[in-house]
């Protein structure tokens, strides 16, 4: 009796003392591992001293259905009873995966592709623009699929949401026709303060009937929905008719060109005040915005000069 006592008191002390982990591990309980397998992963990696003794004490606490999958941080020293109910909280440890603004559904499918720790296959791929770029979160052993559902979710959600609060009397009248134009002013400049700008200049055009001439869309429709070309874009591309070249066709493409992010949507149904109707790059990274003709060809010449000295 003084025996076993011993052993209860010493089991006890071992169950409840730190245990010899040193530093902060991540660790992934495969689904279906049972008690002992959980145990023996644990001792592998550090964490427990006596798997016996833990395996002892979950079918004494009878929480061996309890304990969940996933993956979970442990803590330097954490004691086998500190494991015990972190595996019965199910307190994974939460990724982050972050979509940029601009990119294409199968840009962002092949990301989501690369993914550790995510389940499954995207497809089927949802119609473009129907996602949301911004940062997700997830657990070890999530569906990719879920993934691309909860961004289609936020995108409806934003789109609605910014649709409700548009100004007056803008040159299109429905979200899918809003989404379209974000997605052209999204690929247009990468610099957030340019945004309301570009919307601005391609609002106007289509408000004077002007076609909106925009390489991102000519590039979209030559690439067959991949978003770039592995060449630069030639005159001769501007030329070639096909329903995304807005040189050669009125108003706006008959789809998005990317997934754009909710400051381009804020800038296309709330457009700045402004008599522009041109811009260009100007060497810097942004652009050189133009009311006339005339100041818009002299902003081109200054353009095509910083080209050749760039190439000299």
């Amino acid at each position: 009796m003084l025996a076993g006592g011993g052993l209860l008191v010493w089991g006890y002390a071992q169950f409840t003392r730190p245990g010899p982990l040193l530093t902060e591990t991540a660790l992934v309980i495969p689904r279906g591992s049972g008690v002992e397998g959980i145990a023996r992963r644990l001792e592998q990696a550090g964490i427990l001293r006596y798997p016996e003794l833990f395996m002892a004490a979950v079918k004494l606490k009878g929480v061996s259905g309890a304990l969940k999958a996933g993956e979970y941080a442990f803590k330097p020293g954490i004691s086998p009873r500190e494991v015990m109910a972190l595996l019965q909280s199910g307190e994974t440890v939460v990724r982050r995966l972050t979509i940029a603004e601009g990119l294409t559904v199968r840009q962002i499918a092949a990301q989501l592709a690369a993914v550790e720790g995510l389940d499954g296959d995207p497809a089927p791929l949802p119609p473009e623009g129907a996602l949301l770029p911004e940062t997700y979160h997830f657990s070890y052993g999530d569906e990719r699929a879920d993934i691309l559902r909860r961004m289609q979710h936020a995108m409806r959600e934003t789109l609605d949401r910014l649709w409700e609060s548009r100004a007056p009397n803008l040159p299109f009248d429905t979200r899918e026709e809003a989404l379209v134009l974000a997605s052209i002013v999204e690929r247009e400049t990468a610099i957030p303060s340019e945004r309301p700008r570009v919307a601005a200049v391609f609002v106007n055009r289509l408000r004077k009937g002007m076609r909106l001439q925009s390489d991102p869309t000519v590039i979209y429709g030559l690439s067959d929905g991949l978003g770039t070309l592995d060449r630069p874009l030639l005159r001769v591309d501007l030329q070639k008719d096909h329903p995304y070249n807005t040189y050669t066709r009125d108003g706006l493409p008959p789809a998005p060109i990317c997934n754009p992010g909710r400051d381009s949507l804020r800038a296309v149904l709330n457009p700045i005040s402004s008599d522009e109707y041109y811009f260009v790059a100007d060497g810097s990274g942004g652009h050189a915005f133009a009311r006339t003709l005339d100041e818009h060809n002299a902003n081109v010449r200054r353009w095509r000069q910083f080209q050749r000295e760039q190439r000299q």
